[in-house]
């Protein structure tokens, strides 16, 4: 027995009514707050656990007990050697101020550097016509497939010829180009009209007066997105500076909590509350400017005609 096509529709008529009903897009929408909720819940746990050992005492971090019975906000006391070690009864040899600085000192340097380097990439690859550009442009972004530890090795060769080892500029040089900012500014900048050139052309504009006065200010969302993935991968970089650093002194975030794991990785609880201090510069600059990203990762383009 064949089903008529009418009864078939009229079903799908009345599902497909049933489901544009307020109370089913009320339950929907509910559905969707507590999925989105105990989500966020799972990524923030890590934290949450992270701030309660900062808290707790060295027998505290050996029970099962999630919440701390005491808070110890001496952990942070010793870890700035402002305290000595309760258990050492010296101050620690640590100079967690010093990493920060120094990772802060890179990424922005880094960051400086990508964001220009980007830029004016992206512009000649969108903005102006030349032989071969998009075969050129396709090969530089090829150059993302290649695993960055095969890289190491040639990277270390050059730092070793140009004597800049163990130095500033041998852990901010090789961060200052990136195929990635390339590809999502030039993005960006082909969704600005090409009549803007055409009109800044036609008053005497240099490319260079283009891209500064026009093309900059309109791509600013993806500037500032760009600038802070760059400072967070820049800010928490553990290979890199790990083969570069050799003295104490330039020591970044990253190798700084590496050796204290090795020196005093008993002592959880100022481990812990030495990674919360070290953190503090990223929550500020993600509390800054979280508008900014949202909208340029929203917005995923230019000016449109």
């Amino acid at each position: 027995m064949k089903i008529q096509p009418e009864i078939i529709n009229h079903k799908s008529e009345i599902t497909k009514s049933w489901t544009q009903t307020p109370e089913w897009q009320a339950t929907l929408t509910i559905i969707k707050f507590f999925a989105i909720t105990f989500l966020a819940g799972l990524m923030f746990l890590p934290f949450v656990w992270m701030i309660c050992t900062a808290f707790k005492s060295g027998i505290e971090v050996q029970s099962p007990h999630f919440w701390p019975k005491a808070l110890h906000p001496e952990n942070f006391s010793i870890v700035l050697r402002l305290q000595k070690d309760s258990i050492r009864h010296t101050f620690l040899n640590l100079h967690l101020l010093r990493w920060i600085f120094n990772s802060v000192f890179v990424a922005s340097w880094v960051v400086t550097l990508q964001v220009i380097t980007s830029s004016l990439a992206a512009y000649a690859f969108s903005r102006i016509t030349w032989p071969g550009r998009d075969k050129f442009f396709l090969a530089y972004l090829a150059t993302m497939m290649i695993p960055g530890l095969v890289l190491t090795i040639p990277q270390f060769q050059i730092m070793v010829s140009l004597d800049i080892v163990n130095t500033y500029r041998g852990l901010i040089i090789p961060g200052a180009f990136t195929a990635f900012g390339t590809f999502m500014l030039r993005q960006f900048m082909l969704g600005i009209p090409m009549s803007y050139n055409e009109a800044a052309e036609m008053d005497g504009a240099s490319h260079l007066q283009v891209y500064l006065d026009i093309i900059l200010p309109l791509t600013k969302p993806g500037l500032i997105t760009l600038a802070i993935f760059t400072f967070l991968g820049s800010y928490r970089n553990l290979l890199w500076p790990l083969i570069m650093v050799k003295t104490p002194a330039l020591r970044t975030v990253p190798i700084g909590l590496l050796s204290f794991q090795g020196d005093y990785g008993t002592q959880t609880e100022l481990l812990m509350a030495a990674t919360v201090i070290c953190i503090i510069p990223l929550i500020v600059l993600f509390i800054i400017l979280q508008k900014k990203l949202v909208r340029g990762i929203n917005l995923g383009g230019g000016v449109k005609e």
